[in-house]
């Protein structure tokens, strides 16, 4: 494995791989639909450089150890069609936040079910991280179900957590253990 890039993650029909340059407009095409960000703490690109800025920060915060973020690279379309996220990586306390996003034409086709998992058993068993969390809009029920299924509890709901587009968004904070994620996922 290269050092200056995250390990590419088999997962079935995709991998989870370094995201460079040649990736921006795809890229481009996930984050700049409103659909896609109506959750999120920023709103949808307008400009197609903030694809570029977006990987030179992936490449800028791997370098720094506090942000992995890969391409859901679908092996059948040879194109990335989501981000895998892990951010505010915390080594001390062995601790990250998750994040995801998915392409609209891609949502309802099971991707997420595959490549969060494999992120998952990266983040437990390859970085020793005991615990992620997760940030989401309570109206997000597409990613609630999402998170839960994983295994993913609820810890607490904050209030007007975020202002996006002049919209106050409350934030529901999820947590998945690692011995937690171990004991549903050690066949027995």
């Amino acid at each position: 494995m290269n050092k200056a890039q995250l390990p590419t993650l088999e997962a079935g029909r995709f991998r989870l791989r370094w995201v460079d340059q040649q990736d921006a407009d795809d890229l481009f095409e996930i984050f700049s639909d409103p659909e896609v960000t109506r959750y999120w703490s920023s709103l949808a690109w307008e400009r197609r450089d903030q694809a570029d800025e977006l990987v030179r920060d992936i490449h800028e915060c791997f370098a720094r150890g506090n942000l992995y973020q890969w391409g859901i690279d679908w092996l059948d379309e040879e194109k990335i069609v989501g981000t895998c996220t892990l951010a505010s990586i915390d080594r001390d306390n062995r601790r990250a936040e998750i994040g995801f996003a998915l392409g609209r034409r891609y949502w309802g086709r099971g991707i997420m079910a595959t490549a969060l998992p494999r992120l998952l058993d990266h983040a437990f068993n390859d970085l020793d991280l005991y615990r992620i969390e997760a940030d989401v809009d309570p109206a997000n029920s597409a990613s609630l179900k999402t998170l839960k299924r994983l295994g993913f509890l609820e810890e607490g709901l904050m209030r007007a957590r975020w202002q996006v587009g002049g919209e106050i968004q409350d934030s529901l904070m999820l947590g998945l253990l690692g011995p937690d994620w171990q004991a549903r996922h050690t066949p027995r």
